[in-house]
C-alpha cells in the first residue's frame, strides 16, 4: 500500500522522466538511462544497488533526499559495466560501504584504466567470493554469486523479508544481451546460473532485471527467468550445429533469428552470434 508521500514521488518523477517505483516494504526500482536501479528507502537507513550515470545517480539521490535523511548503508554494484556503476562517484561521502563481487572490481579498474577514466570512478570497498549478507533497518539481505555469467562478477542481490531480487544483467528481458567475453562471460554457465536463480526463488519473488526490450518490463517473475534461459541454450544451439556445418563466422553472423527462441528479436542480435561463435569455437 503507497502512502500519500510515495504516491506524490511517484507521480513527480514520472514527470520528471524518470520513475521511482515502489514494489514491496520499502523498496523499489529506479529507472531512467542505464541498467535499472534498485533501492531500500527506510526512515533510518537506505540502500542502493547499481547507479547508472553521474546525472542520473543525482536524480536518485535527490530523491531519496526527500524521503530521508539517513545515511546510505550500502551501494551495492551487481557487476562493473559503467551503465550500473559510472554513477558511483557521485556517491562519494554518501555511501558508508560500495559492495561488489572480486571480480567487478578488478573488471571495473581494468575497464578505467583502458578508458583513462579512473578519476572519474568510485571503486567497492567491500568484497565477496561466493556470498555476502547484512541486516539493515530489520531487513536482510544477501549476496549470491553463481560464477561466469554475463561477466565472471555478477551477483544477485535478495532482499529476503521483503521478497524481492535484483539480477543486474543476468537478464535481459526479451531483449538480446550483452555477453562479455573480456570480461570473463560464459553462455554455457550462465544458463546454470539461471537455472540456480530459478531454483532459489518462488513464485513471490519480484525480480529486477537490468534491461528490457520496448513492450516487456524490467521487474520480472520465474517464467522470464526460464524463458531467458531457453535464448541462451538455443543460441549454442543454433551457433553449434552452423559451426559443425563448416560455416564461417562471417556466415553465422548473417542469421537473423533464434530458431526455438522467436520472442529475442530486433537489433542486437550479434553480439549474441559472435559469442557464441568464440565460446564454442575456443573449447
Amino acid at each position: 500500500m503507497l502512502t500519500p508521500a510515495m504516491h506524490s514521488l511517484v507521480n513527480s518523477l514520472l514527470s520528471a522522466g524518470h520513475e521511482m517505483r515502489p514494489l514491496r516494504n520499502d523498496i523499489g526500482m529506479f529507472t531512467e538511462s542505464g541498467g535499472t536501479i534498485g533501492w531500500m528507502i527506510k526512515p533510518d537507513a537506505a540502500v542502493v544497488i547499481d547507479t547508472q550515470f553521474p546525472v542520473q545517480a543525482g536524480h536518485l539521490i535527490e530523491e531519496i533526499q526527500k524521503q530521508t535523511h539517513a545515511p546510505i548503508e550500502y551501494l551495492i554494484n551487481t557487476h562493473h559495466h559503467g551503465d550500473h556503476t559510472a554513477g558511483n562517484i557521485a556517491f562519494k561521502g554518501l555511501a558508508k560501504k560500495i559492495v561488489a563481487h572480486t571480480n567487478s572490481k578488478v573488471n571495473q579498474k581494468n575497464a578505467a584504466v583502458s578508458r583513462g577514466t579512473e578519476d572519474k570512478q568510485l571503486y567497492p570497498d567491500t568484497l565477496f567470493d561466493d556470498s555476502w549478507s547484512a541486516k539493515v533497518s530489520g531487513e536482510e539481505i544477501d549476496i549470491h554469486y553463481f560464477g561466469a555469467a554475463h561477466t565472471n562478477g555478477d551477483g544477485i542481490i535478495h532482499f529476503k523479508n521483503a521478497n524481492v531480487a535484483h539480477l543486474g544483467d543476468l537478464v535481459f528481458n526479451r531483449r538480446f544481451p550483452y555477453i562479455d567475453i573480456g570480461a570473463g562471460a560464459s553462455i554455457e554457465n550462465w544458463i546454470t546460473v539461471l537455472e540456480k536463480i530459478n531454483n532459489l526463488f518462488d513464485n513471490d519473488t519480484m525480480m529486477i532485471c537490468g534491461h528490457a526490450d520496448n513492450g516487456h518490463d524490467v521487474l520480472i517473475g520465474k517464467e522470464d527467468v526460464l524463458a531467458f534461459r531457453n535464448y541462451l541454450d538455443q543460441l549454442l544451439v543454433v551457433v553449434g550445429k552452423e559451426i559443425k556445418a563448416g560455416k564461417s563466422e562471417e556466415e553465422i553472423m548473417a542469421i537473423e533469428t533464434i530458431a526455438g527462441a522467436p520472442e529475442w528479436k530486433g537489433k542486437g542480435i550479434e553480439r549474441s552470434l559472435s559469442a557464441a561463435y568464440k565460446e564454442l569455437t575456443a573449447q
